[in-house]
């Protein structure tokens, strides 16, 4: 426990901390091993401060936010600086119910989101959701990119869009790679890239949207919070699941069908033509096996 102790005060070292940063300090000193798992909101009820608070010491610590700074204290409990999935030492994981009522959360507040908003694009995300996916539907072709951890999820994006758009390109690979289909897409008359952007954030990804912007994209970003420390002219957020040794990504997956369904809301007859003609397809080549 010394060296876990050594390795957080070697963060602090030198910080001008409020009374109220250093009441986390000393919370996080005595119960490091379980804090790393939990989330801020949580942090924070247990350490006795506001969650503001948590958010604020991240970022006086250096961080963008509260879990960039959870990812870099976890290696000191599991030993692991390049932020691979191991084992928790015994007794610091979480009940598996716990972590589904993280996510059943995070999906509820989506929903609450949902339900209260209105049909403003401006304010209301049912009215966001509902302009951006008539702009992407509108997009071809579009470029969907997605990084690392995000490489998954836009994956899963690119599969159901492409029943309904005519062009949809997953960017999941980088380096010049990803260069060339930003140019590609541009050249070809794409005016939007969507982005999913997820903790914790790949440089290589804020490089891409910077130079996008460059080539005259709009950008559309997919991300965990509201407040995103990169480019972007739309930002749609959903939480990330915290509680288990890495991230679950449920309510950004439900919030990124929504975003289907608007485009398929947007463009009704093609996606009628689309979609029988993908059945046709898939039942001339016996695709999917009989129900």
């Amino acid at each position: 426990m010394g060296e876990v102790v050594d390795g957080l005060e070697r963060l602090v070292q030198g910080r001008r901390l409020s009374p109220v940063q250093r009441r986390i300090v000393d919370y996080l000193n005595g119960h490091l091993p379980d804090a790393v798992f939990l989330s801020s909101v949580e942090l924070a009820e247990r350490a006795g401060v506001s969650q503001p608070s948590v958010t604020r010491f991240a970022t006086a610590l250096g961080f963008a936010g509260y879990p960039e700074l959870r990812h870099a204290l976890r290696p000191l409990v599991v030993g692991d600086a390049a932020g691979r999935c191991e084992t928790r030492p015994e007794g610091a994981a979480p009940r598996p119910h716990e972590v589904i009522d993280d996510e059943i959360r995070n999906l509820t507040a989506i929903r609450d989101r949902l339900a209260n908003g209105g049909n403003d694009a401006r304010s209301g995300l049912p009215g966001r959701i509902g302009w951006l996916g008539a702009a992407l539907a509108a997009c071809e072709p579009l470029p969907v990119l997605g990084l690392r951890v995000s490489s998954g999820l836009v994956t899963t994006f690119a599969y159901y869009a492409r029943r309904i758009h005519p062009d949809v390109r997953p960017l999941v690979h980088g380096g010049s790679e990803l260069t060339d289909g930003l140019h590609a897409a541009r050249r070809a008359g794409s005016e939007w890239l969507l982005a999913v952007v997820l903790p914790r954030y790949p440089a290589e990804a804020v490089h891409a949207l910077e130079y996008a912007a460059k080539l005259g994209y709009r950008t559309a970003v997919l991300a965990d919070r509201a407040e995103v420390p990169f480019p972007a002219d739309v930002v749609l957020h959903a939480p990330v699941g915290e509680r288990a040794v890495c991230d679950s990504h449920a309510a950004p997956l439900a919030l990124a069908m929504l975003l289907v369904e608007a485009m398929a809301d947007a463009a009704p007859l093609r996606t009628r033509a689309r979609l029988e003609e993908h059945g046709r397809m898939t039942g001339e080549t016996g695709a999917f096996l009989p129900p």
